[in-house]
């Protein structure tokens, strides 16, 4: 496996160098390919996610239904002190980061090339990565740091260095935070207000550039007052959008009913199959459903790429455990509830036999196919916009917080001064060199997590047994979480100042 990836990776260089012309759209896409690919970060997120699941014995099953109600309905612990803003607010502005145009373009793509078993392969994908998005948010909060304004900085910037406290804990760290930073401009900025430009054009016509101002300035406006603002509107504005989306499918779902059983059937068939349809041998079908599966998958939830974890850690909760419980069920609802509903809407209205070409638009075709008049249309259209808009919002704190790691408080502000106007550049220029350089970077910060997850892992499962074995339910106060902590390492306070 790994001299195959080494023979890909030097047939890419080869080429990128060597060529006569250098096309870097053409070159990131082929290196995106690789480090998505089968022996590189698909293999690496589905065991780790696998061995977290097998260390923490299925925790992600045995407590999702305390881990929802704490995260849904309590939405916040009364009595915790330290963190910026409320367990319920730092989900919601992780959801806005993960709940973007891959729930909508990227289930289409991973369906119209892997056929409708690729949706089976996302779902595995989702359950193992809820192992990994709680390790990597319980790390978040249990190393976060203070910076010098006194806001909560946490993330794979910080907890790989503390935690593997060496030469290359601090590597892993740095590493993350450059290619986080630089990703936070492609996937987090760039491609999603093309995303939105371009739909409300094609939609309402109304010019890019003015799609485009207006954007940079309600972001501009959202990102001055720092995370407590972005969690404010995410809080508000997510679960909206979430809902509104949602009911259009299960409309849709129940106009078609008799086609459901039929489609369920045909997701868990070509999952094993493979699809005819796909080309070639069955072996080569069942390859590309898993490939686009677990690709798709980690590229709609993020689960062990790090970047939830630093929403986590502004979380004011009075435990480790109970935040990265509450971010565990960041990846369910992505992948389980709006994936899924995703993905049935294209499978039962049959659009997903139109081909991979028409992937951008095969999901507003099937809202269009199960809705009257345009209804379905404007869903998608209105769905997509507040999908890609949140996921700008949640990026641009993932960036802040990896250039504050990098440069100091100081940076901040330029930071968002600088990505508000980027996200103006989006709207109006094409973007297939962005992509493919989102992709790369993607998988760039996700290498150095899922190596620290793996690493850690031992600390992650002493200290959740400890915790659990206290309070199975999720319902101990601050003075009975400080009792049964007392004396042992991994309470709410551990968190130090960076004084940067």
């Amino acid at each position: 496996m790994i001299q195959d990836l080494l023979d890909q990776l030097s047939g890419v260089g080869s080429y990128c160098f060597t060529s006569g012309s250098l096309d870097a759209a053409e070159c990131f896409g082929s290196l995106g390919g690789i480090i998505w690919g089968p022996f590189c970060l698909i293999p690496l997120l589905l065991c780790t996610g696998i061995y977290l699941t097998i260390r923490l014995t299925g925790l992600q099953l045995r407590k999702l239904g305390p881990s929802l109600r704490l995260a849904l309905l309590d939405r916040a612990d009364d009595d915790a002190v330290g963190g910026d803003v409320s367990q319920f607010q730092a989900l919601t502005t992780a959801l806005a980061a993960t709940v973007g145009t891959g729930n909508i373009v990227g289930v289409a793509t991973a369906i119209s090339i892997g056929g409708p078993g690729a949706l089976f392969w996302m779902w595995v994908t989702g359950i193992f990565g809820m192992a990994s998005k709680y390790s990597e948010a319980f790390l978040g909060v249990r190393f976060r740091t203070v910076d010098a304004k006194g806001e909560i900085s946490g993330g794979p910037q910080y907890y790989l260095q503390r935690g593997i406290p060496n030469g290359f804990g601090k590597f892993l760290a740095l590493f993350f935070a450059v290619a986080a930073a630089l990703a936070s401009f492609g996937i987090g900025n760039m491609t999603q207000g093309n995303s939105i430009s371009s739909n409300i054009e094609g939609s309402f016509g109304i010019p890019l550039w003015i799609t485009g101002a207006v954007l940079a300035i309600l972001t501009l406006v959202v990102l001055v007052g720092g995370i407590k603002s972005i969690a404010r509107v995410s809080s508000a504005f997510v679960p909206i959008m979430i809902v509104f989306y949602v009911v259009g499918a299960i409309w849709i779902l129940i106009v078609n009913i008799v086609d459901v059983p039929a489609a369920l059937g045909l997701i868990f068939t070509d999952a094993f199959t493979g699809t005819a349809a796909v080309g070639g041998f069955t072996g080569s079908a069942l390859i590309l459903a898993v490939q686009m599966g677990v690709a798709r998958g980690a590229f709609s939830n993020e689960s062990g790429m790090g970047s939830a974890a630093i929403a986590a850690a502004s979380a004011q909760t009075t435990h480790p455990v109970r935040q990265g419980l509450v971010s565990m069920t960041q990846t369910f609802i992505d992948t389980i509830i709006v994936v899924t509903f995703t993905g049935l809407v294209i499978i039962t209205t049959g659009v997903w036999q139109q081909g991979s070409d028409f992937a951008a638009t095969m999901t507003g075709d099937a809202f269009s196919h199960g809705l009257p008049g345009q209804w379905g249309h404007y869903v998608v259209t209105i769905g997509l916009v507040m999908f890609a808009y949140s996921t700008i919002l949640g990026w641009a704190y993932y960036g802040e917080r990896c250039m504050e790691r990098l440069f100091g408080r100081g940076a901040v502000m330029p930071y968002r001064v600088v990505f508000s106007i980027v996200v103006y550049i989006g709207c109006t220029v094409p973007l297939a060199v962005v992509w493919n350089f989102a992709d790369v970077m993607n998988g760039l910060m996700a290498i150095p997590n899922l190596i620290g997850l793996l690493v850690l892992s031992g600390l992650i499962y002493r200290e959740t047994k400890h915790y659990l074995d206290h309070d199975p339910q999720l319902r101990a106060g601050k003075a009975e979480i400080d009792a049964f902590m007392a004396g042992r390492p991994g309470g709410i306070d551990t968190y130090e100042s960076t004084g940067r």
